[in-house]
This record gives C-alpha cells, structure tokens and sequence, in this order.
C-alpha cells in the first residue's frame, strides 16, 4: 500500500494546471447511458473514482477506452441493467447509474453506494424523485431496484439541496414523458455544466426561479465535450499556499466557480489575484482565524472542510469552522491532532485553538478530503510526515504529489512498510 513521506517547512513557488473536475466528469459518464454512440468527455483527470465508473460502465455493456485527459464512451452494445455490490461499494458516485439506465431502459439494479467512511449520506431524495416521476422502487437486499415503462413528469420538491439526487432525477426526467419541476435543486456549477451538457445531448432543461424545468424528448444523441477544471482542487492549493507561504499561479483555474472560497481565504490572510484563464495566490506572513460554515453552492463547500481546517490550526487566534452539510465529516480532526493541532469538536463544530507550529508525524487518510488537508498539514509541519492510506486522495487528486514538487514541496511516494518476498512459481 502506498503512503507520502512528507518533509515540510518549504514555502511554495510556481504554476501547475489544475485537471478536470472529477465532480463534473462522474456525473457526465452516467449520462453517456442516455444517448446511443460514443461521447467523448475531454479534459477528465485520470483518476481512481474515473477508473471505477469506467469499470460499472462496463458492467452494463458500454465500452469504454481512453486514458488520462480522454474517455470515449460507446453505448451501443449496452444489455445489463445492474451495477454490482463489488464496484458500487467503493465509490457513491456510482449511485449515478440509476437515473440513466431506468430512464432509458426501464428497468434498473444498483447496489447501495459505498464511499468515504463518513456519516450518514442516505439516498431517500434520489428514489423519491424518481418515485415522482412514475418509478416503482424497491429496496431489498442491499440493492435498490426500479422499473417504469416510461417516465412520466412530474412534481418534486427536494426536501434538502442535494447534489447527487439532483443529478440523477435530472438525467431521468430527460426522457420522462411530459413536463418536470423539480425544486430546491442543488446549484453547484457541476450541475449546471450537466445540465448544460444534457441540453447539447438534446434535453430540453431551463432554470427557473426555484429550481428547473424539464421538458422530456424521445431521444438524446452523443456529443464531445470539454469538462470543467476542478474547483475543489483549485482550492486544495490555494490553502496550502495560504498555509505554507510563498507565491503560486494556478492555470486553467475555474475563477468563476471560487467565488465564497476566494473570499475565505483572503479573509484568512492570503493575496489572491483573479485573471482571465489563471490565479495567483500569496500566502501571509501569519494566518489569521476564522469562524466559517458550509453551505450549498454559492456557500464554502463542505468538500474543502478539512482543508481549511488544516490551514486554521496555525492561526493566531481561535477559529470555528460549522459543516452544515455532513455533521459527521471530521474523521480528520485525530489526525490534525497528532501533527499538533489544538482541535475539539463540539457537535457539528470544530473549534480550533491556533498553534505556532505543527510537527510531523506518523498520520492516516481516512477519505478523499482529509487525506489533501493531511497532505497540506505535513507540508507545514516540521520535519517528516508519513501519511498512510493515500489510495483515498487518489480517488480526486490527479498525481497531487508531483504537482506538490512542482512548486518545489518535498513530498514522494512510496512503499507502506516492507515489501513481502514474492511466492515462488512452484510454492
């Protein structure tokens, strides 16, 4: 299993790319299953969570190929209507598969979704909303299973903002029959770039006051499309470059889409300059403290959490940081503790007691975003950090370790303890 040896104190200089989105790629790769040919998604980073969806797309007959920046999605020989236990279970995102194939086939199995070892995240809004739409939905023996001639439109009112149910009632409602207002939808630019898409694929989608509209067609074909860049990965270095000192240029940065994170980081000390196509960012001399919460889009998103909570625990002064979204999502906090952190969580609240040093040490990743704001962390501390279980932190980060030494961190890659002497052939 890999790990990061992470030797920190070094202040952070020069310009990476930021990849694609993978929150904006995932949900493009289920919508494939609406059309019938290739669709070609470019600019997708090379990713775990990509790998894995790639696999259940597979599982369903769709052929898949193309490697980092391209994936071509080819439908035509789709004949399987189930997304196994063994794929799902490893990443939620594969949830998405629901919508598609009920919408355009009538009749789906999907596993529950697995993922991040955090908190509750149930799927009740994803299968009311298709239950709106005329499905008749089952769950039973860890899967869910829904059938429908067709679609119908209907009525839905989300009872919270949910990014992934909205995903999947919108993708189904493309090819329901009639009209669909859908209300309280998430307003992430990840679904407004899919709703974007779904409209280039021929769905008939508009926002209105409350949340959208959709008009269901009979068909939606392929189409070649460019993903968005990353906003969350955007973020991740615009912290450490907050935290760690120096000054950084970020291209192909999505400026658009950083409005409340911009602001956080500023408040917290930083010098961000916006360009058309690129950021800069400077880090402070001292980091000031905070009191920040989540919130749906255009709020600070609850996926950059644990980073500036990183940032944080070096501020003069005390912060709280509230995650609104996921109450559960500090599995962290331990692991900021053991570099010498001063954290204490109280409720859905952390409060964070500004440190003047954090000091390496042996930590963990236990999801995707702990493991960047444990990454970040150990680029401040002193001497080394050993952060085990990186597998989480490429599931979203596209050789974050290599862009890390771009911009002339130590951070490298390698074996988690002794490698075990090879069977031989005859054993």
């Amino acid at each position: 299993m890999d790990k990061f040896v992470i030797r920190g104190g070094k202040k952070l200089s020069g310009s990476i790319v930021i990849s694609g989105s993978k929150n904006g790629t995932l949900p493009l790769m289920a919508a494939a299953l609406l059309t019938r040919g290739v669709t070609v998604l470019r600019n997708t980073p090379y990713l775990r969570d990509i790998q894995t969806l790639s696999n259940v797309l597979r599982v369903v007959g769709a052929r898949v190929y193309g490697g980092a920046r391209t994936v071509r999605i080819d439908t035509r020989h789709c004949n399987h209507f189930e997304a196994p236990y063994d794929l799902v279970k490893t990443m939620r995102a594969s949830f998405y598969m629901l919508g598609p194939l009920l919408a355009r086939y009538g009749r789906v199995r999907v596993s529950l979704p697995g993922g991040c070892a955090w908190g509750p995240r149930p799927v009740d809004l994803h299968l009311k909303g298709l239950e709106a739409l005329g499905a008749n939905v089952t769950v039973a023996h860890g899967y869910v299973e829904a059938t429908a001639k067709r679609l119908t439109g209907g009525v839905f009112k989300f009872d919270k903002v949910s990014v992934g149910a909205t995903a999947n009632v919108v993708m189904a409602a493309t090819l329901a029959r009639g009209v669909t207002r859908l209300i309280n939808t998430a307003q992430e630019p990840e679904i407004t770039f899919l709703v974007q898409v779904l409209n280039k694929m021929g769905a008939r989608i508009r926002h209105t006051r409350d949340g959208v509209e959709i008009r269901g067609v009979d068909r939606l074909r392929p189409v070649n499309v460019s993903v968005i860049p990353d906003r969350i990965e955007a973020g991740t270095f615009i912290a450490a470059t907050t935290l760690c000192g120096g000054k950084i240029t970020l291209k192909n940065c999505p400026s658009a889409h950083l409005g409340s994170t911009i602001e956080a980081f500023e408040k917290a000390g930083a010098k961000i300059q916006v360009r058309k196509n690129s950021l800069t960012v400077e880090g402070p001399a001292k980091v000031r403290p905070l009191e920040i919460a989540t919130a749906p889009y255009p709020g600070f998103p609850t996926d950059l959490q644990a980073q500036m909570m990183a940032l944080l625990s070096v501020a003069g002064g005390t912060s709280i940081i509230t995650d609104t979204i996921y109450p559960d999502r500090f599995t962290h906090v331990p692991e900021l503790n053991r570099l010498g952190a001063n954290i204490r969580l109280q409720g859905n609240a952390a409060v964070i007691l500004g440190v003047k040093a954090l000091s390496g040490a042996q930590v963990m990743a236990t999801d995707l975003r702990a493991s960047a704001a444990l990454v970040i962390a150990g680029l401040k501390a002193g001497g080394e950090t050993h952060l085990s279980r990186v597998y989480h932190i490429d599931r979203g980060y596209e050789k974050i370790e290599e862009k890390f030494r771009a911009l002339g961190a130590s951070v490298k890659r390698t074996m988690d303890g002794p490698v075990e002497p090879a069977v031989p052939a005859d054993a």
